[in-house]
């Protein structure tokens, strides 16, 4: 008895894998097995497994992985009829799956690829069958996915270029499948809306300020009525030829002030002064409001 696990651990490390120590109950069935096998205790862990298959055959992954290390452990014990059958179990729930170097020695990946290679061909004819029935019912996107993982499975090197002339047909049905497949409406975006130009806001001119021509936005006022009085003959040639007059007009376009700048003779200043209170204008706007405006008027006369 006490040979056993020794020559156990050299089949185990023949086979390439690592031995730890058997997993606790808790840790899983699957877990205990799978810690069983690296522990070389092949028939146990091959007694659990086969316990495991009927509850865990609904779950591929678990299906897959529980296969797969029944084959370990059937080849671990020279079983190489039924760990074949172990392996083409695996290949069927996941005919891609192909043990990693980590995984497995060299040995237990040649037996996974020799099953592979006669397994495949066959599984790559119903999946096309599949894939070609999803087509057919118009599930476009489904027969798409279909088809690609085919194509994979086709270039897989286990399959050594076999079933060319299928590829072909598989690679015609997947840009088929594709053109088929809806596509999502184009959402088209409103048609931009001119926006109008900010109009910039109109100032609002202070009640109490008087304009002049030199202020921007300023429209001088227009004259309705500016009759200038004639100059009296006893003062006639004393009078200057030309004075400056300074009037105040307001919103409504009359004179509110009159002022001389430049004297034309005193009598005549108090004529024009007095003439001046009549006149009437067209009041001045600042951005089309009426305001008050300040008009120099330069006074000619004649003599």
């Amino acid at each position: 008895m006490a040979i056993r696990p020794f020559a156990n651990a050299l089949v185990a490390a023949a086979l390439g894998f690592t031995l730890v120590a058997p997993a606790q109950a808790q840790d899983g069935p699957l877990a205990a097995a799978r810690d069983l096998y690296a522990s070389a205790r092949y028939d146990e862990a091959l007694a659990m497994l086969n316990g495991l298959r009927p509850q865990e055959s609904n779950n591929p992954t678990n299906l897959r992985s529980i296969e797969q290390y029944r084959s370990l452990c059937l080849l671990a014990l020279g079983r190489a009829a039924e760990a074949e059958v172990a392996i083409a179990a695996v290949v069927a729930s996941d005919p891609m799956y192909l043990p990693s170097e980590t995984e497995a020695s060299p040995r237990v990946r040649t037996a996974f690829s020799e099953v592979r290679q006669r397994q495949l061909p066959d599984i790559a004819r119903t999946r096309y069958a599949a894939a070609k029935s999803a087509f057919d019912r118009k599930e476009f996107a489904i027969a798409e996915q279909q088809f690609r993982d085919l194509l994979r499975l086709i270039d897989d090197p286990d399959m050594g270029g076999r079933l060319s002339d299928l590829r072909m047909l598989v690679a015609g049905f997947v840009d088929l499948s594709t053109a088929s497949v809806p596509q999502p409406a184009e959402t088209k975006p409103e048609p931009r809306r001119e926006e109008a130009p900010a109009q910039p806001a109109t100032p609002t001119p202070d009640p109490q300020r008087v304009f002049t021509s030199d202020d921007d936005g300023i429209t001088p006022p227009t004259p309705l009525r500016q009759d200038v009085p004639r100059v009296p003959q006893q003062v006639a040639s004393q009078t200057r030829d030309r004075g400056i007059l300074d009037v105040t007009i307001d919103e409504q376009g009359r004179v509110i002030l009159a002022k001389i700048r430049m004297s034309l003779h005193p009598l005549y200043d108090s004529l024009l002064i007095a003439a001046a209170r009549d006149w009437r204008y067209q009041p001045a706007t600042f951005h089309g409001r009426a305001v008050k405006f300040r008009k120099v008027i330069q006074i000619t006369v004649t003599k």
